[in-house]
């Protein structure tokens, strides 16, 4: 079988004997090419969490990555970590000039971008007020950086990629966005908003040749999800708050972790995902696609 796989397959026209070759006989793994080689990134929120391990995952793939947050020491210290192929640009995304300034030192430094990953975000006050109690001013700054800041390197990566005909625009959402209730108002609005983001700009977009998609995941133990559950129990120690994040899993053997998130990530960035925008890849095991129905037992209905 592997034999006929090497062999020149014509069908309207077209030779797939290259994609087999590439694709399935080793192809994106082991010896094979590295699957963003000289490809330019920039993650915003990428000093921590599913930022960070999206950086690692797309250095060791051939990337040059900029790490871009607010955090000078955490930002900072995971450049180092990368070595030559990443540097860090402090910027805080509720400012677009430092937006603006991030993508310029692609440009100047790299002469191109081809991967913007907007992925910074805060989730806000935690505790789940009621409505009747939202302070406006938190829910302002959440959309503010979830929201403005999106829209905003988004503008930004189209202004250098538009030119060019051609990049990759990702957003992090949340399965927040998808249904109500697991997170604060604040936090579960914005993130319903950025699909909505994603398709608006899709439409503009495809016909300069540049695509833009978001992820979705679902809980995952990171810094920020762990600062959002602590206050509800704030006696519990790293590892007890850590598989409380990891029971919310639907999928039996196995849990959401951060390496999902930026593998997903790597897969919507790279050209094997040519044909692919406006679309949210969810990353949940499944925990937004139904919801049981807790029955009662004979001896409960008697």
């Amino acid at each position: 079988m592997l034999r006929s796989l090497g062999r020149e397959f014509k069908f309207l026209g077209t030779n797939y004997s290259r994609f087999y070759s590439t694709n399935v006989i080793g192809g994106g793994g082991g010896g094979g090419a590295r699957r963003l080689e000289g490809k330019v990134a920039l993650i915003t929120g990428s000093a921590s969490g599913l930022g960070k391990a999206t950086a690692h995952q797309f250095v060791e793939q051939g990337a040059q990555v900029i790490i871009a947050d607010i955090d000078a020491n955490g930002g900072s210290q995971v450049a180092i970590e990368l070595g030559p192929a990443a540097h860090f640009v402090q910027c805080d995304v509720a400012d677009e000039s430092q937006i603006e300034e991030a993508v310029n030192f692609a440009i100047n430094h790299h002469g191109k971008l081809d991967i913007m990953y907007n992925n910074a975000g805060i989730i806000g006050p935690v505790g789940s007020p009621s409505i009747t109690d939202l302070d406006l001013n938190e829910f302002d700054r959440v959309m503010r950086i979830n929201v403005r800041g999106m829209v905003a390197g988004i503008k930004h990566a189209a202004r250098v990629m538009i030119p060019l005909g051609s990049g990759s625009i990702l957003c992090t959402s949340s399965i927040c966005g998808l249904m109500g209730g697991f997170g604060p108002h604040q936090y579960t609005i914005s993130k319903f908003t950025i699909p909505g983001i994603v398709k608006s700009m899709a439409s503009e977009l495809c016909r300069a040749g540049v695509r833009i998609n978001c992820i979705s995941p679902g809980p995952i133990a990171t810094p920020m999800s762990l600062a959002g559950v602590r206050p509800f129990f704030p006696d519990l120690n790293q590892e007890q708050m850590v598989a409380i994040v990891n029971g919310f899993s639907e999928l039996a053997g196995a849990k959401c972790e951060e390496i999902d998130v930026a593998q997903a990530a790597l897969y919507l960035a790279s050209d094997e995902a040519k044909y692919i925008t406006g679309h949210n890849l969810i990353v949940d095991g499944g925990l937004t696609s139904f919801k049981n129905l807790a029955f009662p037992s004979l001896d409960q209905t008697a």
